[in-house]
């Protein structure tokens, strides 16, 4: 009788401790998502302070490249250099899956592994890395920019491929989309419902990069060019690892650019799960690189522990660009304000340790 009681409490514990490590939400050995923060490895607190490095949505499509830049280990250290600990970017649908006429050397197979090597090398020098998908297209229309919304057609298949290349990297985080003009219930259960073509919606992108063996961070942007979090919360994807965060995009002269804006609508959203300036800078138009707008839109996300990272690290000569040189020269006020402030609060910012 006693071997059977000692079984028979060997097989509870074991159920209760089943049915404990269902209820806890799974984390990755890395970057994960506690409460309304980002965590690292070893349980600190994580502020992004990124850039995007953009180019590898365009260049491919275009057929001349997959970044507009160099990629090896010399200019991930002039970024690093700024004491930015996080890189967003972007990619092509279309370049990703190698579909609709993409030139081979840029598309595919080599398209991923570009991004891959890049990923890596942007850890090794302390940078967690999000990778945004941003252009794409239905059917046999080539990606050429960014749509209203992510399509039926292809961008499940986009979705399950970024998961499945990188569930094995604990420091990535994945965004199955960048800016949309669809209304919130479109945005988050797809269908026939904007844009002249069938919408994939994010609770589509969280199950389909679940099921692929993903258990990392997923970046959930609002609505209006992702400058609107008002219904964030309300349209928010169920997860069951409960490692997402909401994306904004935010930049001076936008719809919401003001710290009264940011209170109302962002702040509900910050107190609940992490909160992330995917893209941010001085003006959406480029009509101001004189670092007026950064300070106020930069201010307000320091004083509610959200992360940022700054459009963007090219050389296109405007008020965009962060820099003139792949060396890391400041290209404005606003790009020198940038990389002083990233120097000034870089204790905030925890690098990504190996």
């Amino acid at each position: 009788m006693r071997i059977f009681r000692i079984a028979a409490l060997a097989a509870a514990g074991l159920a209760l401790a089943a049915s404990l490590a269902a209820a806890r939400p799974t984390t990755s050995r890395g970057l994960h998502v506690v409460g309304n923060r980002l965590v690292d490895v070893s349980g600190h607190t994580i502020r992004l302070h990124g850039v995007n490095y953009s180019g590898t949505e365009y260049a491919c499509i275009q057929g001349w490249g997959i970044f507009d830049g160099p990629s090896d280990a010399q200019a991930v250290k002039a970024i690093a250099s700024w004491h930015v600990n996080a890189v967003r970017v972007p990619l092509n649908e279309d370049c990703w899956l190698g579909i609709n006429g993409v030139k081979a050397q840029y598309a595919g197979a080599a398209y991923r592994n570009a991004i891959v090597t890049y990923v890596r090398l942007l850890h090794r020098y302390g940078m967690y890395a999000e990778l945004s998908l941003m252009w794409a297209a239905p059917g046999s229309n080539q990606a050429t920019d960014q749509p209203g919304a992510p399509d039926a057609d292809h961008s499940p298949a986009m979705w399950a491929s970024m998961a499945s290349t990188f569930k094995s990297d604990p420091n990535v985080i994945l965004a199955p989309w960048g800016e949309t003009t669809v209304d919130a219930d479109c945005f988050l259960r797809g269908g026939t419902c904007g844009g002249g073509y069938a919408v994939a919606g994010m609770q589509q992108a969280v199950t389909v990069m679940r099921r692929a063996g993903y258990r990392g961070v997923i970046s959930i942007p609002g609505v209006t060019y992702a400058n609107d979090l008002s219904k964030w919360l309300s349209h928010e994807p169920k997860d069951p690892q409960h490692q997402l965060v909401a994306e904004a995009h935010v930049y001076g002269k936008n719809t919401c650019s003001s710290a009264s804006c940011f209170n109302s609508t962002f702040g509900p959203v910050a107190k609940r799960v992490p909160l992330l300036f995917g893209e941010t800078g001085d003006t959406y138009d480029g009509s101001s690189c004189d670092g007026n707008y950064i300070r106020t839109i930069i201010g307000w996300a320091d004083a509610h522990a959200v992360s940022y990272e700054a459009w963007t690290w090219d050389t296109w000569g405007n008020c965009s660009a962060l820099i003139k040189d792949f060396g890391g020269t400041p290209n404005s006020a606003y790009a020198s304000w940038i990389k002083t402030h990233y120097a000034a609060t870089k204790a905030a910012a925890r690098p990504l340790r190996g």
